[in-house]
């Protein structure tokens, strides 16, 4: 079939959101006992959400379609006023959700330094105020963490950093949400389950359609008074699914298969930042490489991030430029050790062997 090489050669880097389901998920899906989960009835959405609660250590789970509805459910149901959402300056919830918060519910951002995707503690401590508002300010309505930290190129929030996180919150009765839409990944890294993370927080959420491969779903979990109250939220921002049973099915094979296979995307990982540290020890951080995402630093090659994209695509590889001189690099169930070799390849065949194609218009 003309073209089916080339599709076939193609290396897919740009994240770990282009994993397509496998097959035990469209067998699985085929046989789901599906109800109304709009009404809460759907047996196959409840299965999961009780598997994700238990997997984290929480009371009680919500199935919603996206991370990013996700995050915004958890901090709105946090939010009983209107006040400041604290957290990490370069945090998802800053990056690319907040000015919705900000129309819905009333809340303010107040990003804070941070390094690895770790918020500075004293500059934290600084900014907390009880959650009440008064004549001359308003309080602090939630705390975010963010693990693994996807802008800090897939760095694990330490544990000792999120207990001290947690109490400073807790001191002053603030709420504390993780968004942990790759926590299974930071949970491989540090060598615990996944709900000894989750302890340090109030709420967390985490993607099925991430590493784990399932198509779409993320999964919100917290107290069961807190997830009763979230379900109003997740209606009122079109959250409300009907038969998701459908995809709950793909979610629980996700949960049950694919979390071990993470390791083999952090060995990939590795193993890509190795290859591309070797051309050019300016490029990568081998200390920074925590996880599946490799952040590559091309600031010194003469071209931008986005023409680096651009010609690597050329070559059957894609990338993501995250920032004028960061390209995103991110491993997943997809990508073998032969991608990994044909994209340092790559890499070196444009820096070294034909350079300028970085500069040809």
């Amino acid at each position: 079939m003309p073209g089916a090489t080339n599709v076939m050669t193609q290396v897919d880097l740009r994240s770990d959101t282009v994993t397509k389901p496998t097959p035990a998920m469209f067998e699985r899906m085929a046989s789901a006992v599906l109800g109304d989960d709009g009404r809460g009835d759907d047996p196959t959405v409840k299965e999961l959400e009780r598997i994700a609660a238990e997997t984290l250590g929480k009371e009680a789970g919500l199935f919603l379609p996206s991370g990013t509805m996700s995050n915004q459910v958890a901090i709105l149901t946090h939010a009983h006023n209107k006040g400041e959402v604290v957290g990490e300056a370069r945090s998802h919830v800053f990056r690319s959700e907040m000015g919705g918060l900000s129309l819905l519910a009333g809340l303010y951002p107040r990003p804070l330094p941070g390094q690895g995707g770790a918020m500075d503690i004293a500059a934290l401590r600084a900014s907390l105020r009880p959650p009440e508002m008064t004549p001359d300010r308003i309080g602090t309505a939630i705390v975010c963490m963010e693990t693994t930290h996807n802008a800090a190129g897939g760095s694990v929030l330490p544990l000792r950093h999120m207990r001290e996180v947690y109490a400073l919150s807790a001191q002053h009765r603030v709420p504390v949400h993780l968004d942990g839409a790759r926590i299974f990944n930071a949970a491989i890294a540090l060598g615990v389950p996944a709900a000894v993370i989750a302890g340090h927080a109030d709420s967390v959420t985490f993607c099925l359609s991430k590493g784990l491969s399932a198509p779409v779903g993320s999964v919100l979990a917290g107290s069961g008074g807190f997830i009763r109250r979230a379900r109003g939220f997740r209606r009122m921002l079109g959250g409300s699914m009907r038969q998701a049973g459908l995809l709950a099915a793909c979610g629980l094979t996700a949960m049950e298969q694919m979390v071990d296979r993470l390791v083999d995307d952090h060995t990939h990982a590795l193993r890509l930042a190795e290859g591309l540290s070797a051309i050019d020890p300016a490029w990568v951080d081998l200390s920074a490489v925590a996880t599946n995402i490799v952040m590559v630093d091309v600031g010194k090659s003469g071209a931008d991030a986005q023409r680096w994209v651009t010609v690597l695509a050329d070559h059957g590889v894609h990338a993501a430029s995250v920032q004028p001189e960061v390209i995103r690099l991110v491993t997943h169930r997809h990508i073998t050790e032969d991608d990994i070799d044909r994209a340092v390849a790559a890499f070196r065949d444009i820096y070294i062997r034909r350079p300028t194609t970085l500069f040809a218009v």
